[in-house]
């Protein structure tokens, strides 16, 4: 993957960017994404990034500029960038409105490390890395030979520890002088400096490709150095950290009992010098608690002297002062005062707090002394907590003692100290004491003496699950008084304080310390990093970076919690975290590790170059052993050295070791103690040499042979693993190379246990490895000699002996001596296996085979990949040009793309189980799991989405293209089926698919992937260059929605539409998939997935007509929209266009707003397509030119769509009344006989179109009651007779509309005739018109003024300022119901509304009635809004029974599009401020549907959601009209 081009982005989840940071390598580009909170608001990022050319300042943070590619319409694309180029940590930020901050996180750019003369790249995960102990490589000009060691056992990085002047403990970690190359690498005579050390850095890194690190510690200096001496504020001491004084004083006392029981005073107390048992450990506790502690009495540092406090307040109360209220806040409460000085009884008592809460009766002194005596009372309690509390603490000193003394005396494990005495105290001082002995009531003395003080400094070290964010030494620890440091007697704990101002000496000395080691190492190691403060390495480390920008940074942390890592990783920029192997107790674990610690599984899938950030763990150095830790010998086996060195080499991440481990040093080499030199380096160094190593010593050889496998594998994109967990000490792991398919298999007996002692199997299991075996890379046994026994060299740290490795490389596979035989196993066409069985994979032996693929599979895969580097150059390296390429692949897939139709992207892409299942197929079925949404790309692509970012391998999808074929083939047969260009796009995945059935059953899942992804892509392209410029250039949240219209607009098995007349051009023709016969095959708009897609109940006029501007106008399918109005005009009949549809054949004409959205939709293809008025002049074969006719033929009826027009006017006006067809059960099992009666008209004194009756629901809230058990069936929820309030902004418009057609002479009509009252009568469409205009406000306002004119029922008012619903209900108070209806009112018919009016509505529906994702269909404060529906709930409750609550709560999302479209509206009326917020709103909630529609495996929109968007799961997936009508807010913004 090129890295130039790859791309991350970074989205945020609800109100903020994701909140973990990430580490990203230089050259991507890192985007910042709003997640659907902040989409529409005003957000700004900042970064501490530095811009080009500037220097980088933690503190100095800059605002990013937004980019949005598509324009305005919305924020999906909205991004901001960084371009990276610079290593290092870096935060960001953002904001919104009046919050600066909001939430922020940090970015980790990567170093690029280079080494050689040329400066080539040394990937971080080819690091092999050996550790050195400074003090033991002797002197400066000796250490080429020693180094070399790691030169020549293949290790590419040398850590070396401090190089600093060590102080008198010799410790590698304790320094001196943080700033002097010690003079003891310089022969007597000589003075070599730093720059004598960065110059070998450089010979290293030029000759040798070697970088080396160090140490940097800056959590604390040698007791002894001087610098500290002489800047002891620089430390934690008792006058700057006085908080300490009792920890000090208990730490004397002990020190005094150290030296009573060296000189044998404590032998008649049962307590010796030499402590061996139980009963001594019992005594220690004894002497604690009997002499010890009541000598010191430490709680008298937290006490208050009781007569002071007493007789200070007694004054007070004889004077009669009184409290200060501005303190106490007139509450009750004795308020205890710690002494900042710590002295014994020195805390105070709060007076203000004393005289608020004892208050005497009266002045008297008896009420007085009374008073006071309740002080004492308190006073007394108080000091006897303290008390309490410090016996606690002293409890958990005294445990902390014995168990030191447990560990460094009696354990088997630990130092066996031997004898107490003043050089091996009973435990480890914890602080210094530079003066002479002294009795301890002299040193009590010594506490009113702050020049004494300040030398007695508080050591370092470490405690026990401890938080590693807190500073154990500051205020608030009693980490010291309780004895719970694991205490580094010769270390001083360093104190920073918050920044430079508070200890300007130590940050200065520091900072000087940080500048060398940058100026001559590589990079660092952080020592005891957990225990840093995070400021002071942040602050350093940018000092460090400023010097050697590409620093590498190591460190080890034991913070017990990966969250906790994660902190200090990338607030200080690690680059890599060690790990050990040492940390496993068995080979399953070890085995683990390398899985954990880096790479993907074999087999992941391609990742697109632009993608989600994913959390991952910190990159790793995974050591097989570390300097400061046991001799894996000595815990496990000489023998296991080899194999776990095997494990951790084949972990796709940093290596390495540490000096000794190769050499089989069998005890660990001391940071403190040791003091010999390490062996030089000498090819010809005989096995018994102390002085010298070569080759053959220990286990170099295969160290050498496994490093540079690490290398080589890393360097060549093996970026895959998989572990395998043969027996109990076997361990199989493969390393593989996605672009190449080539593989690694190391196959390593672990030797936990010395197999002296442990009876290991003799059988080993045989291995099955895929593919072909092409060499042995090495074979490596660990053997015995006869070079003697291990003695412990004086002078030398020298190894075992008697002990080496037997090792070949790069052999065929039968010159091997571990493998006994190979032999082949085909399973099948794309299955080349090879059974192993070992003869001599002894403990203590690796074997790593390289494997490729069978060669037929191997030219296959990289044809495969030839043809999928059409669609991104990822493929190309493995590819392989095919010598003869197969017909179908001849032309490029979007060649082959460009050929289809809109309907054909329908069944390319889409078509539900009911869809497919009219054609005899259906969608793939997953035994044990599920079907797929979609039989198309689609219901594949949406679980793809899910696997391919996780790798999720064992996903069911995942398995069954494992088992077999049977999906590869259902996705290519479906389209081969078919005739035309959709059969040679199947032709084209066929062709694919042939090449991918070939190979490896394991490739098959990404290989699959990589095909659907690219044909999918193609297919979105060419699908968007079909549609209108708006689609076309258009954000990814507007291209989603319109893929709505592929989904919903498609042809089945049979015509969903009557035909169109045969005049008309362009009309789509086919024979019949059952006649045979030519017939129409036009287009048809689904209500919704998986409900209404197929049959009779696939078409609805009114889901049709409300959905067909979003989904057809304005993605400019502008003819296949004319085809569907007209072939629904050609089924008008009493004035109405049908609801089912039912071809026209089995209509149900029982609906009073269908042909209204019909009448609209003419209107928006005249007003939006070119020569869209045309429309009107087209010929309507009439299927029912009467009502009482039977259908006609084709072209038998035709007369134009204007006619048809002024029919269904005409007939409104006149009165339309009927009785449904074959009225009964037959048609409508729930409905009462009344229902079928069906009456709509014109009122004449209001204009307004009123109908229906309160047995049946002629709007879109049509739910019919069904449950007898709750008496409601029969019974509409939502009748909504009388005139709805949409139906009235429909007619308007479209009455408003043709009035403006007859002045432009482009429609016939001005007016109706209609019969009244005997006589025939002209109406005026500019009458009806103004009628409208004047009658709606006072019909529908609610003011709530009782004294309105217009009020008819006051009393039925509950929510004032609205619209009501409806007028003239027979059930008035329904009129009055606050429901989402008004708004789309508003949008086609806006001059209906006065601006301000409108606002306050619009507000009212916005505050009751928005949710989510869709609008409450009933006000929540209505007493019988249920916003849950439950279809298949069948109780007593009239209300909720069979979901009797459709539309009394739920929330619908196609009425969300009108609600947002009408606050743009009437917004633009109200200026320019009001307008920016709503957008900003607009934005906002269109961002939760963005979210939805990404993440829907449908891909669409659903038709409602149960209250505050929780999922229903009665609902359709997703509706035509949910799509569409937000697609026409994003065109209106």
């Amino acid at each position: 993957m090129s890295k130039k081009t790859n791309k991350q982005t970074k989205k945020n989840k609800k109100n903020s960017f994701f909140l973990f940071s990430s580490i990203l390598k230089k050259c991507f580009e890192l985007q910042f994404r709003l997640g659907p909170s902040l989409q529409g608001k005003n957000v700004s990022v900042h970064t501490n990034y530095p811009d080009e050319g500037r220097r980088f300042e933690r503190n100095t943070f800059r605002v990013l500029p937004w980019n949005n590619p598509t324009g305005k319409e919305d924020d999906s694309d909205k991004f901001c960038c960084l371009d990276l180029k610079i290593a290092g940590s870096y935060q960001y930020y953002f904001g919104h409105g009046n919050m600066k901050r909001s939430g922020g996180g940090y970015i980790v750019v990567d170093p690029v490390l280079r080494i050689g003369a040329d400066d080539q790249i040394l990937p971080l995960d080819c690091i092999t890395i050996q550790t050195y102990l400074s003090k033991c490589l002797g002197h400066l000009d000796d250490w080429p030979d020693r180094l070399r060691v790691a030169k020549e056992s293949g290790y590419n990085m040398i850590h070396f520890t401090p190089l600093q002047t060590l102080g008198e403990s010799r410790s590698c970690y304790s320094l001196a002088d943080q700033l002097t190359f010690s003079p003891e690498f310089s022969r007597e005579g000589q003075s070599y400096s730093w720059a004598d050390v960065g110059g070998l850095v450089e010979k290293l890194k030029r000759e040798w490709n070697m970088l080396c690190i160090t140490d940097v510690v800056y959590n604390h200096t040698a007791a002894n150095s001087q610098w500290i001496k002489e800047h002891p504020e620089c430390g934690y001491n008792l006058v700057n950290s006085p908080h300490l004084r009792p920890a000090w004083v208990l730490d004397r006392a002990i020190w005094h009992l150290t030296t009573r029981m060296a000189d044998g005073r404590y032998s008649a107390k049962g307590l010796p010098a030499n402590v061996t048992n139980d009963d001594h450990l019992n005594a220690i506790r004894s002497v604690l608690w009997q002499d010890v502690y009541p000598q010191i009495r430490l709680w008298e540092f937290f006490q208050v002297k009781v007569d002071n406090a007493v007789e200070q307040f007694r004054n007070l109360l004889i004077n009669a002062t009184k409290p200060d209220h501005n303190k106490t806040g007139g509450k009750k409460g004795l308020r205890i005062i710690q002494d900042r000085s710590y002295r014994r009884y020195g805390n105070t008592v709060d007076m203000d707090s004393a005289l608020e809460t004892f208050v005497p009766h009266s002045s008297s002194p008896q009420h007085i002394e009374e008073c006071c005596g309740w002080l004492r009372q308190r006073l007394n309690e108080l000091n006897g907590e303290q008390y309490h509390i410090m016996h606690q603490h002293q409890e958990q000193a005294a445990n902390c003692i014995v168990g030191n003394v447990v560990y460094e005396r009696l354990a088997d494990h630990g130092p066996k100290l031997g004898p107490v005495s003043r050089e091996h105290p009973l435990v480890t001082r914890y602080f210094t004491f530079p003066y002479q002995d002294m009795s301890l009531e002299q040193e009590m003395l010594l506490l009113d003496q702050p020049d004494k003080l300040q030398h007695f400094l508080a050591h370092n070290g470490w405690v026990m699950g401890d938080d590693p964010l807190r500073n154990f030494a500051e205020p608030g620890s009693n980490v010291y008084l309780r004895r719970e440091l694991i205490c580094w007697g010769d270390s001083v704990k360093l104190r920073y304080g918050n920044g430079p101002e508070d200890c300007p000496y130590l940050w200065a000395h520091m900072q000087k310390y940080t500048e060398i080691t940058a100026k001559y190492f590589n990079g660092v190691r952080l020592d005891n990093c957990h225990s840093t403060p995070l400021h002071v390495a942040e602050f350093m480390l940018d000092v460090a970076r400023a010097v050697c920008p590409n620093l590498y940074v190591a460190a080890e942390l034991f913070t017990g919690s990966e969250e906790l890592d994660n902190i200090f990783v990338t607030k200080l920029g690690i680059t890599s975290l060690i790990r050990e192997a040492m940390s496993a107790g068995d080979s399953h674990e070890e085995g683990r590790l390398v899985y954990r610690y880096g790479g993907e599984p074999v087999g992941a899938f391609f990742q697109p170059s632009l993608r989600p950030l994913m959390p991952s763990i910190a990159h790793a150095m995974f050591l097989d052993v570390t300097h400061d830790n046991e001799c894996p010998i000595q815990l496990r086996s000489a023998l296991d050295s080899l194999p776990s060195s095997g494990i951790v080499s084949m972990a796709s991440c940093a290596t390495g070791s540490t000096r000794g481990y190769d050499e089989l040093v069998p005890h660990q080499i001391s940071v403190v103690k040791e003091e010999r030199v390490y062996p030089k380096w000498n090819p010809a160094a005989s096995p018994s040499s102390a002085g010298e190593v070569g080759s053959q010593t220990g286990i170099i050889a295969g160290k050498l042979a496994l490093n540079r496998l690490h290398q080589e594998l890393s360097a060549q994109g093996f970026i895959q693993v998989y572990v395998d967990q043969v027996d109990a000490d076997i361990v199989a792991i493969t390393r593989h190379c996605p672009s190449t398919h080539q593989s690694v298999v190391a196959v390593c007996r672990t030797a936990f246990w010395n197999p002296k002692t442990h009876q290991y199997h003799s059988n080993v299991p045989p291995m099955f490895i895929p593919g072909k075996i092409e060499e042995v890379v090495l074979e490596a046994r660990t053997v015995e000699r006869h070079a003697g026994n291990y003695k412990k060299n004086g002078n030398y740290i020298n190894g075992m002996p008697e002990f080496t490795v037997e090792i070949k490389e790069h052999i065929p596979l039968q010159e091997s001596s571990v493998v006994k035989q190979a032999g082949v196993i085909s399973k099948g066409r794309s299955e080349y296996v090879q059974e192993i069985t070992f003869q001599k994979l002894t403990p203590g032996s690796v074997i790593a085979f390289r494997v490729s693929l069978d060669p037929k599979a191997q030219q296959l895969v990289g044809v495969l990949r030839y043809y999928l580097s059409q669609f991104s150059p990822k493929y190309r390296r493995g590819s392989v040009a095919d010598p003869n390429t197969p017909p179908a692949l001849q032309k490029p897939l979007a060649q082959l793309m460009s050929k289809l139709t809109l309907g054909d992207m329908n069944i390319l892409l889409f078509r539900c189980d009911a869809e497919e299942q009219e054609d005899g197929g259906g969608c793939y079925s997953f035994p044990g799991w599920e079907n797929l949404k979609y039989a198309g790309l689609q219901g594949l692509i949406s679980v793809l989405a899910d696997i391919r970012p996780n790798n999720d391998l064992g996903h069911p999808l995942c398995a069954n293209l494992r088992q077999g074929d049977w999906l590869i083939d259902y996705v290519a047969n479906r389209l081969i089926h078919r005739e035309g260009p959709l059969a040679e796009v199947g032709q084209w995945l066929a062709a694919m698919f042939d090449y991918l059935k070939h190979i490896p059953r394991y490739l098959i899942p990404c290989y699959f992937d990589a095909i659907l992804v690219a044909t999918y892509t193609t297919a979105l392209d060419a699908t968007s260059k079909l549609m209108s410029s708006f689609i076309q250039n258009g954000s990814t949240f507007v291209r989603l929605l319109a893929l709505g219209s592929v989904q919903m607009c498609g042809v089945g098995r049979f015509p969903a539409l009557p035909p169109v007349s045969m005049k008309i051009d362009d009309v789509p023709y086919r024979l019949s998939p059952i006649s045979g016969q030519k017939e129409q095959c036009c287009v048809s708009l689904a209500a919704g997935l998986p409900h209404f897609s197929s049959g009779i109940f696939r078409c609805w006029g009114r889901d049709t007509f409300i959905a067909l501007r979003g989904l057809m106008l304005l993605t400019g399918r502008h003819s296949e929209a004319r085809n569907i109005i007209l072939a629904f005009a050609g089924t008008l009949r009493h004035g109405l266009i049908p609801n089912l549809l039912g071809e026209g054949r089995c209509a149900r004409y029982n609906c009073r707003d269908a042909v209204w959205w019909w009448l609209q939709c003419i209107q928006d293809y005249a007003t939006h397509v070119p020569e869209g008025h045309d429309i009107l002049h087209c010929p309507v074969t009439r299927m029912y030119p009467t009502d009482d006719c039977e259908p006609c033929k084709p072209g038998e009826v035709e007369q134009p769509l204007y006619d048809v027009i002024q029919e269904a006017l005409q007939r409104h006006l006149q009165g339309i009344s009927f009785r449904e067809r074959n009225a009964g059960p037959k048609i409508d099992m729930n409905m009462r006989d009344e229902g079928f009666n069906v009456f709509a008209k014109v009122d004449p004194a209001t204009g307004f179109v009123s109908g229906g009756n309160r047995f049946n629901c002629g709007t879109w809230m049509d739910k019919m009651g069904e449950s007898d058990r709750a008496r409601n069936k029969g019974m509409p929820a939502t009748p909504r007779d009388g005139a709805a309030v949409e139906i009235v902004g429909l007619s308007k418009s479209t009455v408003r509309w043709v009035v403006e057609l007859h002045k432009k002479g482009l429609f016939p009509y001005d007016g109706a005739k209609v019969h009244r009252d005997g006589k025939d009568v002209f109406i005026s469409y500019t009458q009806w018109n103004d009628q409208l205009q004047h009658s709606f406000e006072a019909g529908f306002w609610v003011s709530g003024d009782p004294k309105d004119p217009n009020e008819k029922h006051p009393d039925l008012v509950h929510k004032k300022g609205i619209y009501k619903d409806s007028y003239g209900a027979s059930s008035p108070w329904c009129d009055y119901q606050l429901r989402p209806n008004f708004t789309i009112a508003m949008v086609v018919a806006p001059e209906m509304f006065t601006v301000e009016r409108a606002w306050r509505a619009l507000e009212v529906a916005e505050k009751k009635l928005l949710g989510p994702l869709g609008m409450k269909t009933l006000d929540p404060d209505d007493m019988v809004y249920c916003g849950v529906y439950d279809n298949a709930l069948d109780n007593d409750n009239y209300n909720l029974a069979r979901g009797f609550n459709y539309h009394q709560g739920p929330e619908w999302l196609w009425p969300v599009g009108y609600f947002l479209r009408a606050k743009l509206y009437f917004a633009r009326k109200l200026g320019v401020e009001v307008y920016t917020k709503t957008v900003t709103l607009v934005k906002n909630v269109l961002s939760q549907h963005y979210t939805h529609l990404e993440r829907s495996p449908w891909k669409g929109l659903p038709e409602l959601t149960n209250e505050n968007g929780q999922h229903c799961p009665f609902s359709c997936e997703t509706q035509a009209w949910s799509l569409a009508t937000v697609l026409e807010v994003l065109h209106d913004l």
